[in-house]
């Protein structure tokens, strides 16, 4: 097992959440309604009827859950801004009371010695820039980096860590083809539409954060896979090459290499489809340099092509069953998602450490120069409180494993001269996980939805004792 010491001495260690999964407070201080309000309130679309209306209550209490990150030994915190809060129509006038919650936030990390990172946008678009075409529409891009610059404008003395987008595929995908999120769209094919406005959106974005605060770093967050083929058959090693370009390529080589991947474009949409959105100086914008890249890694996908003969059913990503109609992976519907014997978290998904190392290195591929910051990683059990000595305590030994696996995989990248400069959590404490509701808790800290307690679980307990190099108060089972 390995131990901080054989870290970096400067490696971040955070823990992250995003804003409309932990806040509430969706009505107060001027903030607008978001397309997961929107979404939320529609019935069918989450898997217990809830929504972020109250969440945990984050914004009210930042200040004692910081104080919970400080006290694990974390030196950085991962959070994003709620756009809704700052401009509530997605366009134009500025909501002074949103902007000062955040700097509130951004101060109180300092003063704990946390290094705030700032995720820009995790999600949660403005209402009426939706009721405008949302990120189908190519003035979303442009009203993006008018959001970004005002926010590097008044937060760029206390935040020097940002990042554009979170999880572009998601945005894209899971909001426009399967519509499993918001906004809830299954526009197939034109989902594209959104990956490319999402990327103009970050390029643009990167350009006004440095204008405003030409000191920052700017990166972006992307969620990439694993991705192996299921047999060494043609269709299978198809399936592969397919779900890694949707998945990986279709945004890393935009972002590196200021094109789009051309195999994933004859599999998805028609010829025409870079005449009509992509504009003379698109992917230069896209291609901007960057300071760090965060990769979001949660699990590995084993494909096989639509003929194969498979023996057991893995899980679709996006958290549905798909159809042509309503598939995540629009021009490759017919790929099949197929288990292994690998241990699965409660999503379903995977647990596989190893393919952490796998993504660093295609990412680093793409980039040889650029640091790397894993910026999510984490998994969801059906955690329960149990009294211990008089003392509300969660046992979660399968989290605290899969944490400290994926701390071991960080340390074989950075031995084989991967550029890794930080590891991130997901998430510091239960909350709202989106489509699931209140239904998946993926916390370090368990919540009590009911009186909004605070509890560590074990695995919290294990991550302080290791950033604090003591023996593990809690026992580290296998993954």
């Amino acid at each position: 097992m390995s131990r901080r010491s054989e870290f970096p001495a400067d490696f971040v260690w955070s823990s992250a959440t995003a804003a409309y999964q932990v806040e509430g407070a969706v009505a107060r201080e001027g903030r607008g309604p978001s397309i997961w309000d929107t979404f939320a309130a529609r019935p069918g679309t989450i898997a217990d009827g809830s929504t972020g209306e109250v969440a945990i209550e984050h914004f009210d209490r930042f200040a004692a859950d910081i104080d919970l990150m400080a006290g694990l030994g974390l030196n950085g915190y991962r959070y994003s801004l709620s756009w809704s809060r700052i401009q509530p129509d997605g366009r134009g006038a500025i909501n002074r009371a949103g902007l000062d919650h955040y700097r509130r936030v951004a101060e109180a990390l300092r003063e704990r010695a946390v290094t705030p990172w700032v995720t820009l946008y995790h999600w949660d678009l403005p209402q009426p820039l939706e009721d405008a075409g949302g990120w189908l529409a190519r003035d979303t891009a442009a009203r993006f980096a008018e959001f970004a610059g005002i926010v590097a404008t008044e937060l760029g003395d206390v935040v020097g860590d940002w990042m554009t987008l979170n999880e572009p595929w998601c945005s894209a995908f899971l909001g426009y083809a399967s519509g499993v999120h918001a906004p809830g769209r299954t526009e197939g094919a034109r989902s594209l539409d959104a990956v490319h406005h999402l990327l103009l959106g970050h390029g643009l974005g990167t350009a006004t954060i440095r204008a405003a605060a030409p000191d920052a770093r700017v990166g972006i967050a992307v969620n990439l896979y694993s991705v192996r083929a299921a047999s060494d058959t043609a269709a299978d090693l198809d399936a592969a090459r397919r779900i890694d370009g949707l998945s990986n390529r279709l945004f890393l080589e935009p972002l590196f290499r200021g094109q789009y991947p051309q195999d994933v474009l004859r599999d998805a949409v028609d010829p025409g489809w870079e005449d009509r959105l992509v504009r003379p100086g698109d992917t230069e914008t896209i291609a901007a340099p960057l300071d760090f890249l965060g990769i979001n890694y949660y699990s590995r996908h084993t494909v096989a092509g639509a003929e194969a003969t498979v023996t057991s059913a893995g899980t679709d990503p996006s958290g549905t069953a798909s159809t042509p109609e309503a598939s995540a992976y629009p021009g490759s519907e017919g790929v099949r998602f197929v288990g292994t014997a690998a241990p699965r978290t409660q999503m379903g998904w995977e647990i596989h450490p190893d393919g952490l190392v796998d993504v660093l290195r295609q990412a680093h591929g793409y980039a040889r120069d650029l640091p790397l910051y894993v910026t999510e990683n984490g998994s969801a059990y059906a955690d329960e409180v149990v009294s211990v000595a008089g003392e509300r305590r969660v046992h979660d030994p399968e989290r605290t494993a899969y944490l400290a696996a994926h701390v071991d995989a960080c340390l074989a990248a950075i031995s084989e001269g991967l550029p890794l400069r930080g590891y991130t959590a997901w998430s510091i404490l239960d909350n709202f996980e989106w489509a699931w509701g209140y239904q998946r808790r993926f916390g370090l800290v368990y919540v009590d939805y009911d009186t909004q307690e605070r509890i560590l679980k074990d695995s919290a307990r294990w991550l302080a004792d290791f950033l604090a190099e003591r023996e593990p108060a809690a026992p580290v089972e296998s993954a």
